[in-house]
């Protein structure tokens, strides 16, 4: 049982702000979160993506941006599940919550913020017919530890920048990574997409396009793969691993069974803190919704800083909060 006092449901950039602005409270926070890293959005979809509307900075990359927000919290050491999502919500004898995961992982806190985006973010499967007989057994949808590859032949599909980028970052750890895609152009960087070409002009990289995945094969675990080239018709190759790379869907997922007052997928709230008709569950970023919402990074920063002010009264009911300025307290006395 891992116990704080607030559990962040989301790990993207409103969730990572929420854990300074309890910080400056002394509070602790766990962030739980089904893709394996930090950043939501940001990092999975778009890491390369210029924003112009965080204060103080003209232009930022949205990785640069989770950086950031990593480093500013880091002095509150805040705890983390990545790559599990939270399926279950139980309210105990005591007022208090336990967060389950689906995998098994157990988490009690007083709080609870939900800052979870658009959603459950779930990875599209390209249409594959027994391509679920090899989940967890070959194919991978999410790369959560890369050394697994290590000395393996790995396969991956996709013409982004998260396929593009780990192509690149396998290829050092691999065997031989193999890299399909359906297009000759791609949809990524290019600076990446160079790279990639110069890794397959070397036979570091075989890169196939104009092609595209259709059937797998294997005995209880994944073997081999079968390509449908546009010229070339079926070619097949022994693989160890499948990372089929095309991008997540936004789902509401188990949130929708938590007993919350929902509007068109997005949690109703009170704007006075962004608490939901559950007492110590708020909700706060895109996946909230209130009369004037703009899904807005900016908007998530100001629900977060207004969430933790009643979050404290629910944890230190007995306390008195006194506002301070961080240009007076700084950041070291909060700790």
């Amino acid at each position: 049982m891992i116990e704080t006092d607030i559990i962040i449901i989301g790990a993207g950039p409103a969730g990572l702000f929420t854990v300074f602005e309890a910080g400056l409270l002394k509070l602790r926070c766990h962030l739980i979160d089904y893709l394996p890293q930090p950043g939501g959005q940001l990092s999975e979809i778009y890491p390369k993506k210029p924003i112009y509307d965080i204060p103080g900075f003209p232009e930022v990359l949205a990785g640069e941006l989770v950086d950031n927000l990593m480093e500013q919290i880091q002095p509150f050491k805040p705890g983390f599940t990545l790559g599990e999502r939270a399926d279950i919500i139980e309210k105990n004898e005591d007022g208090s919550f336990t967060v389950i995961t689906s995998r098994g992982t157990r988490h009690k806190a007083p709080v609870i913020a939900i800052a979870g985006g658009l959603g459950c973010f779930e990875p599209r499967k390209p249409p594959i017919d027994n391509i679920a007989e090899f989940e967890d057994k070959g194919v991978e949808y999410i790369i959560k530890d890369p050394e697994i590859y290590a000395d393996k032949t790995v396969l991956i599909a996709g013409g982004g920048d998260s396929a593009l980028d780990w192509t690149i970052y396998l290829a050092d750890i691999a065997e031989k990574v193999i890299m399909v895609h359906r297009r000759n152009d791609f949809r990524g960087a290019p600076d990446s997409v160079d790279k990639v070409k110069y890794l397959a002009q070397q036979g570091v990289v075989e890169l196939i396009t104009e092609s595209q995945v259709t059937g797998l094969g294997g005995n209880g675990r994944l073997r081999t793969v079968n390509i449908e080239h546009d010229k070339l018709g079926t070619l097949t190759r022994d693989v160890d691993h499948f990372i089929p790379l095309f991008g997540l869907t936004p789902k509401l997922g188990p949130i929708a069974n938590w007993g919350l007052n929902i509007d068109k997928q997005a949690i109703e709230v009170n704007t006075f803190d962004y608490s939901t008709n559950v007492p110590g569950i708020f909700a706060i970023g895109d996946i909230n919704t209130y009369d004037g919402k703009l899904k807005l990074i900016l908007c998530g920063f100001h629900e977060a800083t207004l969430m933790v002010q009643s979050a404290f009264k629910i944890i230190h009911p007995d306390q008195k909060l006194s506002f301070k300025y961080t240009t007076v307290t700084g950041i070291e006395a909060r700790l």
